[in-house]
């Protein structure tokens, strides 16, 4: 009845090989807490856990630049900490001459939390920076530190 059944016995016996290997492979290469936390290794945790902190803290910041404090008093961006926007700035808070704080490209970071979502509350600035500001930076027109000014 069945004339070609050494076809599908190799057949059979290929994939079975196959999802073997597959099973045997993935037992090596996935770490055994994987998916524990979802998509996500606890050893991940761990790790990032035990890398030297880079960031310097707000109030480091504020002991030294108390002219950027002043300016921003009463802005919406005050309780925005200056390292969201500047990056992570120990080094530069141990040894100011060893590092200067990052200066970004105000439109692209602006518009970062500023362009058009509809996700963002409907009170939140929004704009479309097509329209609003077709050329130049935002800070051409808006104070960086008290964009209301």
């Amino acid at each position: 009845m069945f004339k070609d059944v050494g076809h599908l016995i190799r057949l059979s016996l290929l994939l079975l090989v196959g999802v073997l290997l597959f099973i045997l492979l993935r037992g090596i290469a996935v770490p055994e807490d994987y998916g524990r936390y979802g998509a996500f290794r606890p050893q991940a945790l761990e790790a990032n856990a035990a890398r030297p902190l880079s960031y310097a803290g707000h109030a480091a910041c504020e002991g030294c630049h108390a002219d950027v404090v002043e300016a921003r008093q009463g802005s919406k961006h005050a309780g925005i900490h200056c390292e969201i926007c500047h990056g992570p700035a120990a080094i530069h808070a141990d040894d100011p001459d060893a590092a200067k704080p990052l200066l970004p490209n105000a439109r692209t970071l602006c518009l970062g939390c500023h362009a058009v979502d509809v996700a963002r509350p409907a009170g939140f600035p929004q704009i479309d920076a097509a329209d609003h500001a077709p050329e130049g930076l935002c800070t051409d027109c808006h104070s960086h530190h008290h964009p209301e000014l």
